[in-house]
């Protein structure tokens, strides 16, 4: 099983219902198929650096996850179909990534914050 992570962008005009149930889709999606889910982040409302579909935000959401690797072609084909979903990026994770990653859900020190002074 690899480590992956997904970003997810989904148009704004989603109720928050929607939105919850877009997400929930796609995690029980990925554990049929045999993945696992690490850590969840729905990041909300944000601006896009430029329109996607005439519109200007989107609702972010990043998912990191265990999974083989003939996962991601099925969920690529569930993310293109959905009309919901404006864009979304797979990124494969090294073991650094994912040590980053728990490190920086865990609080510990990564050695990337700004140091205020």
């Amino acid at each position: 099983m690899n480590n992956y992570e997904l970003m997810v962008i989904f148009t704004p005009v989603l109720s928050d219902d929607d939105f919850k149930a877009s997400q929930k889709k796609y995690t029980d999606f990925i554990k049929s198929i045999g993945g696992e889910i690490v850590h969840e982040n729905p990041w909300g409302l944000k601006s896009l650096a430029y329109p996607i579909q005439k519109k200007t935000t989107g609702l972010y959401w990043v998912m990191e996850y265990k999974a083989p690797s003939n996962l991601n072609e099925q969920l690529k084909i569930q993310l293109l179909r959905d009309d919901n979903v404006l864009r979304h990026m797979f990124t494969v994770l090294d073991k650094y990534a994912v040590e980053y990653n728990n490190k920086k859900r865990s609080g510990v020190p990564t050695g990337t914050e700004k140091v205020e002074g």
